[in-house]
């Protein structure tokens, strides 16, 4: 857990009032958290960056990468942007994967696959 480097944004020394935030990511076959303690008003973007857990991920850019909290998009409608998003005590930045395919379009391919496999059976 980082708690005294005061050089890192998000950060101040040990002993004043930090909070205990966790950041996430996933891929199929593997999974990260990890806990650190940060500055009141540090945002989710800011706390996905000095976690560090782009290095253990490669081609994963905090930057420009969707995040959340909680599966709460942080979209800029319902939620702030993550660079604006000021973390609680006990949020987790959940750092989403780009989709590989339009979940909308997918749908409709099962659902013409299945309408195919129904007219043939008749």
């Amino acid at each position: 857990m980082a708690t005294s480097d005061a050089l890192r944004p998000g950060l101040e020394a040990a002993g004043s009032n930090l909070l205990a935030v966790e950041v996430a990511y996933a891929l199929p076959g593997r999974q990260l958290i990890k806990s650190l303690q940060v500055r009141p008003g540090c945002t989710a973007l800011e706390a996905a960056i000095i976690s560090g857990i782009a290095q253990e991920f490669p081609g994963l850019d905090p930057v420009t990468a969707d995040m959340g909290i909680f599966s709460r998009n942080l979209d800029g409608k319902t939620l702030p942007l993550p660079s604006e998003y000021a973390l609680q005590a006990g949020d987790r930045v959940e750092i989403y994967r780009p989709l590989i395919a339009d979940p909308k379009a997918v749908r409709q391919q099962r659902a013409a696959k299945v309408k195919a496999a129904r007219s043939q059976g008749r």
